[in-house]
């Protein structure tokens, strides 16, 4: 299974745990070790991640934010933050999953703010 496949079955984990309540451990038992991993970190640091998401969605909530979308951006943002994958390969995976999952809005403005969280974080020109 491809890493992109298994991102997206972590965003998927992790909005199944949003939506239905059911436990994060029992969603994600047989799945991959990444995204076992992603869904777990993303859980572990969902309040964190949060902050920044909403730090960055001018004009938004985090409550206001369709779940799956909120997804989307926790999942890759965790990933930027790691630092293991580049950051253009975390926002790419991120508006592809967007592209074919979300609404037809998602995928501009999840670009938007994980853009607006790595250009507020390169260092000065």
């Amino acid at each position: 299974m491809r890493r992109s496949d298994q991102r997206r079955d972590a965003v998927f984990a992790s909005y199944q745990r949003d939506v239905t309540g059911r436990p994060l451990t029992e969603l994600i038992a047989e799945a991959k070790p990444l995204t076992r991993e992603l869904a777990a970190a993303v859980d572990e640091h969902r309040e964190e991640l949060d902050e920044t998401i909403a730090a960055h969605a001018k004009g938004w909530t985090v409550d206001r934010i369709a779940p799956l979308d909120l997804n989307v951006m926790r999942v890759a943002l965790w990933e930027i933050e790691q630092g293991e994958v580049p950051v253009e390969v975390a926002i790419d995976e991120a508006v592809e999953i967007a592209k074919e999952y979300c609404g037809a809005e998602a995928p501009g403005f999840i670009n938007g703010i994980l853009g607006a969280i790595v250009r507020e974080r390169e260092p000065a020109k």
